[in-house]
Parts: structure tokens; sequence; C-alpha cells
């Protein structure tokens, strides 16, 4: 059955199979599978172009899984379900044959949500007021694509918004701006490749709601965090017109960045749904089995247990709703092709009764998943809830987002009193959090900045958030955000103040890609993207959150400082080690010496003493490209150059000796954050001294 005609005759009705759970072409005909452990009856009802319904009773069940096959019915057909079953809220219990109910495992959906009062309203028909779910055409030609599958020391990520980045991209053609399409242009595939990076983060794609709040302030949801389609590309990055064809050009986006050898992450939110608390909308899985699908109160089934501040969770302890997400894990690699996921507040989906559990089910499903297990895997290791921070403590196939690295960079350089010993621990791939649960540097997935805060260029220009754009009186987004302005409040004219800047935002990039561990890049600010001093841009889809292309001319000297800090991790394996330094000794012509040495300025080893200095500023690290000692993927043993960074987080120029052993060691920089662009001629000789700027980062290299 295709979308032509308004009152198609009844197709017939064959038992089918109760796996898989969706709708699931196969070239003659569609079976229809879902599973509601509450229904008394479920009706499958097929929605005609011009909005009329058919509805077609579901007789086949196991296991609480109500399924059929309807021979005819082929990708284009839009539909949805009735659920029979009892309303009882104190119970848990919202079933509603009112609602039509959306697929949970529906691959694509057409339509908007109008607002309606009948979305939250027992009883009343929903019909005409929702979107629906869409059949689709499974087969697409993959041609010759392989995935990148880089390891995670040789990785650098990208985070980046589908529609932010092409929104105004003169390159991109207009109809392709903001889409799948778009994001895969040689302009902006060029872009990324001149950078060097080699995976592309993006925030959520999953199919996703506006909150109609957001909606009546002439607002919207552009972030994306407001799932109800975790197994379908959200239909507004798509270029196609028609509803199913947000699939293929979303598998024509993954083809093309493989061929540039570019890798695709996800960022996906199985922490809770776009439903909300229990005054939402009734859009799929509360009205299909509500106790199944969400974390309820134990006193008051009711209302909902919420450890996102978003009014609900995700009931991560129920059979079904992990299979739901292993299922939309699954296929996104296997169908869909990504290569890896960024697990929004993974923390939420370790909870077993409450706190946070190492050896959840979660985490053992995914272990032992042959396709899941070899993706990457990051999580946000944390949640609003009591004990939901758990920056390393996830178990060994995880990485995790640093945010003690963030807080720690941002402090270092905004000259915050702190040990310089966490900060040379942030440096080096943070050991003493992933070290114990065996997992190497490149687990620390280190950033200074993401999309949710301040840009690079905020960072360095307010020291308040400034979010009045989003009405919510600024109360909305991180207060303590260890930021700081250099000395005037936004944008300003005093040019001592813009070189502070310029120069801050250098040190942040050095020391991000200068460090052990896996680095991630927020989009924009190799460009000086600004929002203002608005922190949490998350309803703001306009100007104020999308790049601004025109500053790639206006901070060219920025851009090539950022190819140029990556550049330098990319080349020497120095900077990304896959193991910890051990401050081991080893033999070098002759003489002993280690891996890495952290030294003073005056070129003297750090003691004890200088280690717990109150308010130390500045030191220098040694790293000694010849005691590597790791084999590279042919087994071979790795050397590499010899660096000494020397880090002046001072008001006041420094002078740092560099090392001599009496052979005559030459020392030549090769990355200055004082210098716009980062290069610099100068060199020095063993046992000479070289000036560090105020507030800057020098990297030296020793010349063989």
């Amino acid at each position: 059955m295709s979308d032509a005609g308004s009152t198609p005759p009844r197709p017939p009705v064959w038992p089918g199979s109760a796996y898989p759970l969706g709708a699931t072409y196969d070239g003659a005909g569609t079976n229809f599978s879902l599973f509601s452990e509450v229904a008394e009856a479920v009706e499958l009802c097929l929605i005609a172009r011009d909005g009329s319904e058919e509805r077609i009773a579901l007789t086949e069940v196991d296991g609480y899984v109500w399924h059929a096959y309807l021979p005819g019915v082929v990708p284009g057909q839009r539909y949805g379900y009735r659920v029979h079953g009892p309303y009882d809220p104190p119970s848990g219990l919202r079933c509603d044959p009112a609602k039509l109910l959306l697929d949970p495992y529906g691959k694509a959906f057409d339509g908007t949500f109008d607002g309606s009062a009948a979305l939250h309203t027992y009883g009343e028909d929903t019909l005409g007021h929702t979107m629906t779910t869409v059949v689709i055409n499974p087969y697409f030609d993959w041609q010759s694509d392989r995935a990148p599958r880089r390891p995670y020391h040789e990785t650098v990520i990208y985070e980046a918004h589908v529609k932010g980045m092409t929104a105004t991209h003169p390159g991109v053609p207009e109809e392709l701006r903001g889409t799948y399409a778009g994001l895969v242009h040689p302009v902006v595939i060029d872009h990324l490749i001149s950078l060097g990076v080699t995976a592309i983060e993006l925030m959520p794609v999953h199919q996703f709601l506006h909150d109609q709040i957001l909606i009546d302030q002439g607002l919207r949801n552009y972030w994306g965090y407001n799932t109800f389609g975790f197994l379908a590309p959200h239909a507004e990055y798509s270029s196609a017109t028609k509803p199913s064809g947000a699939v293929a050009e979303f598998k024509a986006m993954v083809r093309a960045f493989h061929a540039a050898g570019i890798e695709v992450i996800l960022d996906v939110v199985y922490n809770h749904t776009a439903e909300g608390n229990h005054n939402g909308p009734t859009l799929n899985f509360r009205g299909i089995d509500n106790a199944a699908y969400y974390r309820l109160v134990d006193d008051d089934k009711s209302t909902y247990m919420d450890y996102t501040g978003t009014g609900n969770s995700l009931n991560a302890r129920h059979p079904h709703t992990l299979q739901l997400i292993m299922d939309s894990l699954r296929y996104w690699v296997t169908e869909m092709h990504v290569d890896g996921f960024r697990f929004d507040l993974a923390s939420t989906l370790a909870r077993e009764l409450h706190d946070v559990d190492r050896l959840s089910a979660f985490f053992d499903l995914v272990q032992q998943d042959p396709v899941v297990s070899q993706v990457k895997l990051i999580a946000e290791p944390w949640d609003i809830g009591e004990g939901g921070y758990q920056v390393g403590n996830f178990p060994g196939l995880w990485t995790e987002w640093n945010g003690k690295y963030r807080d720690t960079v941002r402090d270092y350089w905004r000259g915050e009193p702190a040990t310089l010993g966490e900060f040379a621990s942030r440096l080096t791939g943070s050991s003493d959090l992933y070290e114990a649960t065996g997992r190497r540097p490149s687990a620390s997935i280190n950033f200074v900045i993401a999309h949710d805060g301040f840009t690079l260029t905020d960072l360095v220009s307010y020291n308040e958030k400034h979010n009045l754009a989003n009405g919510e009186d600024n109360r909305d987004g991180e207060s303590h955000n260890r930021s700081w302005n250099c000395g005037v409040e936004g944008p300003t004219d005093d040019p001592e103040i813009l070189d502070l800047r310029a120069r801050q935002r250098r040190n942040i990039l050095a020391t991000l890609f200068l460090s052990q561990g896996t680095p991630m890049l927020a989009h924009g600010d190799e460009i000086g993207r600004t929002q203002l001093g608005n922190n949490n841009v998350y309803c703001q889809d306009s100007p104020l959150a999308w790049m601004d292309w025109t500053l790639v001319e206006t901070n060219a000297d920025l851009l090539e400082f950022t190819r140029r800090a990556i550049a330098l991790r990319t080349a020497h394996p120095v900077f990304r080690r896959r193991r910890f330094f051990e401050g081991r000794p080893v033999q070098e012509d002759g003489h002993t010496t280690r891996d890495i040495v952290w030294l003073t300025p005056t070129g003297v080893e750090m003691t004890e003493e200088d280690w717990g200095s109150g308010f130390g500023k500045s030191l220098a690290a040694y790293l000694n490209g010849d005691a590597i000692a790791e084999p590279n993927r042919r087994g071979e043993p790795v050397t590499d150059d010899s660096f000494l960074l020397c880090f002046n987080a001072h008001d006041e120029d420094l002078e740092f000796t560099v090392p001599d052993d009496g052979t005559g060691w030459q020392w030549e920089v090769v990355l200055d954050t004082a210098v716009p662009t980062g290069h610099s001629d100068a060199t020095a000789h063993g046992g000479a001294t070289v000036k560090a700027p105020a507030r800057s980062l020098t990297v030296l290299r020793r010349v063989r």
C-alpha cells in the first residue's frame, strides 16, 4: 500500500513475526511488531495521504509482542498504533486508545505536532495533531564504504551541529544548508581535513520534539536532546522531499565522511524521552507501556523519577527498554554505518535501583555485544541525580568526557590558585582516573569547550553568562563557568585586552592538542565563534548559535594556529602515547633519563616543595621522544623527537632554561602562543634560556 488514494482497500493480514520489532519491509510487504505488556488490544492504524485512517486489529501476540504481516504495504506508508488497556496513573498505567501512537522502532517520521491539548488530555483523539511513522525502504548502495576505524590515540574529534555547521555557509548551495547533504559538501569536508580532524561527533540526530513551551516563545529545541525516535534520523535535517528520504541522505552523508577518512560519532540520548513529566504529551512510550519504559516514583507512580532534569528517566532496568537501546545502537552501526556513540548523561543508564552501578545490566549488555562493543563508546559520565558525577568510574571498554580536564585547564590559564600537580596529571592523560581500570590515556576525552557552555572566544571574553534571549531571566545555564574576561566584560576595542584574549585562546588550544588523551574541538572555536556570552543556546536556532563562516577570514590567524597545533600532534607520537608516562629511568647516549621530566623555569627538576606551591603558575615538561617504549601497529618500536613545553600562566614574562646534557643539544621553537599563527624561527642551544612571554606556552623541539 502506498500514499496514493484516500481510502485504499483493506489489505490481507497475515500473522507475521514478533521479531524484529518495528516495521520491516521485505520487498513484498511489511511486518509490523510492537511490544506492550499492559495492552489488552492493539490496533495498527494505516494513515492515507488525506489523513484518513484504517484500523487493523493485531490478534497475534507472543511474549507481549503484538504483530502482523501485511502484503502490499510498501515504503512510504504512514502508520501508528492505538493501544487499548488500563488508564490508572497512580498505578503507573496510561493507556489511551484515543492517542495515535508513534512506533518506538520507527525509522522515519512525517508531519508535525501542532501543540493541540489533545496530546496531553485523556480521551481526546490525536490523529491529525501528531506525526506519523513511515515505512522505509532499507536498501541502499553503500558502494565500497569502509569505516576508517582509527584507534583513539590517533583520533581528533570535532563536535558539530548538523544545521549549525552549514546554515550560513556561502559555499554550500542554499537548498542544502543545514542538512546531512550540506554537511558533506566538499567545502565542509575540505575544512575538516585541513584542520586534521579524524572524527565528527554530531549533536543529536535521532528524531526529536520541539518543546511547545519554546515554540510559544518563538524559540525551538536547537540542540535536539529531546528524542522520541531512537532509530530515525531527524527529518528536519534532510533536504529530501519524501518522508523517508532522510534515511538515504543520512547514509550518503556517512559514506562521504568515510571516503574522506572521517569517522562519524553520534551524540545519543537514551536517558530520557520527549514525553517529559506527567503533564507532558503522549507520543508513544507513555501510551504503549508507561511502567516498562519509564522510572516511576515508588510511592506515587503517577510521577516520574527525574535524574536528567527533563521530567523523566528511561527505565534501563526493564528488558524491553534495554532491548530498544541495544537494538537502536546496533541499527546505527550495522544499517547506518556509524562509528561510535557519545552517551548523554550516561550515569542515568547505569542506575540499577538508585545508585550508579558499574556492573549494571546496561554495561553488561554493551560489553558482550559483538557489534556495539567494537565501536567508539564515549560517556558523559554524570547526571543531575545524587552520586551522578562519575568521571573515571566507567568500565574499561569506555572512554569519558573528562570534566576534570576541562575545569583544570580553564583554572590554570585564568590564574586560579590550583596545584600544579592537578594540571600535570590532566596534561599527561589523567592516570589517576583511568589507569586503575586498565584503561590508557586515550580513555580521557579531553575538552575545554563543548556545545554546553561558553564558546572558546566567550570563555576569555565574559565573566558572567548572558542568556536573556532564552526567556528565562538569565536563570538557565551554568553560573560557574571558570571563565575570565581579561579585564572587560564582552566586546571591547582595547588592543591590549584583545591581544590577551587571542593569546588565551591559543594557550587553551595548544594545551588541548598537546595533552595525552583524545582531544575534542567544538565546532567554530577554530575561527573564534561567539554566542555573545550566551552559555546555553539549546533553544537558539538562529545565527547566535550557527557557525559564522565570515570568521574564516576575520580570524585567519587563529585558524592557522589550530591547524598547526593539530598537525604537531599528528606528526609526533610523543603527544599521543598509547601508554601512560612512568617517569622511569632509561639509558640514552650513555646517560640515564626518563620518559618525562618536570622542570622549574630554571631547568631544575621539580621538587615536592615546587609541586605543593599554593599559587604556582609556571612549569616545563621535557618529553623524551627516545623513551616512548611502545610498538606501532606493525610491532616496531616507536621513537620520536624530544620536546620541551614551557607553560607560563604568570602575568609577567619568564625565562626558561632549556635542557643540556653537555653534548650541545640544539632546540627550535615549533609552536609559540605569543605569535598569532604560532610560527616562530627562534632557536636555542642547550643550557641557554628562552623567553616565554606573559600568559603563553612555548614548545621547543630538540634537533637531532
